[in-house]
């Protein structure tokens, strides 16, 4: 692997049947020099998360497979999940690992997306930093009412034109943002209530758009698998807000309306320095393990000895 790596964590509106997401993760492996760092599924999320990391133009090629992959296989029409989404590959951000910038990694998105336009049809939205207009920047504005508000305003209301392609969405595999950004960290705090009004007002808290903490967004979930309400939070700069503040602030908010913190999940990997920042504080995190660690990721996907990090996982 070369001395330039981009991560890339495309998102994809499946999690619920594995052979699916199998053949998404097979299309993006076949391209060469590309690791497969990391794979989740969620089944009440209706969606998965995969990471991969390799030189920049090898990185790009495994995205692309990966997109036109699930345009084949998934069909919005007929999806169902609690997490916001507006295309089958709903996002699919390019992150500097090393001996990379951030400019790089806009020329990245959009090439992709240009790519995405004019070999699946399927429109893109630019995020981020690869953002071409201000409120772009942020995602949620993409994702306004989703798939099916898209598929009526994309043609009708000029602000939610794409920034690649016509404006017309793909019948079945929606529209795809594609954007550049530094490392975010997905983090998920479970709370002792089926009361999903609870999560939405913790998340409304803590939240940056709504008065609360910098580069924090949340919303409420929640999980008919287990019962219970969720805090959903994306940190888009964790050096600003740890992950420590924000588990703390949701145990706190939660406690005042009488209200248990029961566990809570990293989505993806972390780097190792938000472990560092929140040490000495209990996350009670229920599926964290060493290999959640970006940076311990990337060692074994370069390592000789490790080839097992390039393969598909047994299942």
């Amino acid at each position: 692997m070369s001395g330039q790596l981009v991560e890339c964590v495309p998102n994809f509106s499946e999690g619920r049947v594995s052979a699916t997401v199998d053949a998404i993760v097979r299309a993006m492996l076949a391209a060469p020099e590309v690791a497969l760092l990391d794979r989740q599924s969620d089944a009440d999320h209706n969606r998965s998360v995969i990471t991969l990391a390799g030189p920049p133009a090898a990185v790009a090629e495994a995205a692309f497979r990966g997109v036109e992959k699930a345009v084949e296989l998934i069909d919005l029409t007929r999806h169902r999940g609690a997490h916001p989404r507006i295309g089958a590959a709903d996002v699919v951000p390019f992150i500097p690992l090393q001996g990379v910038a951030m400019e790089d990694c806009v020329r990245l998105a959009e090439s992709v997306g240009q790519r995405i336009w004019s070999r699946l049809k399927v429109p893109v939205y630019l995020y981020e930093a690869a953002a071409r207009r201000p409120g772009r920047a942020n995602l949620e504005n993409v994702r306004r009412g989703q798939f099916e508000a898209l598929t009526r305003e994309m043609g009708a209301l000029p602000e939610r034109h794409p920034d690649i392609g016509d404006p017309v969405c793909h019948p079945t595999a929606g529209a795809t943002a594609v954007g550049a950004r530094k490392f975010l960290i997905a983090y998920n705090i479970n709370l002792g209530t089926t009361d999903l009004a609870v999560a939405d007002a913790i998340a409304r808290t803590i939240r940056s758009s709504s008065g609360g903490f910098p580069c924090v967004k949340s919303m409420g979930v929640f999980l008919a698998s287990r019962n219970l309400a969720q805090v959903s939070i994306n940190l888009t700069d964790f050096e600003r807000t740890p992950l420590h503040v924000v588990y703390e602030a949701v145990a706190r908010e939660a406690g005042r309306r009488g209200v248990e913190v029961v566990g809570s999940e990293i989505v993806g990997l972390i780097p190792r320095k938000a472990l560092e920042m929140a040490a000495g504080h209990f996350l009670h995190c229920e599926n964290f393990r060493p290999e959640s660690v970006l940076e311990n990721r990337v060692a074994a996907a370069v390592s000789p000895d490790a080839p097992s990090a390039w393969r598909l996982p047994e299942r």
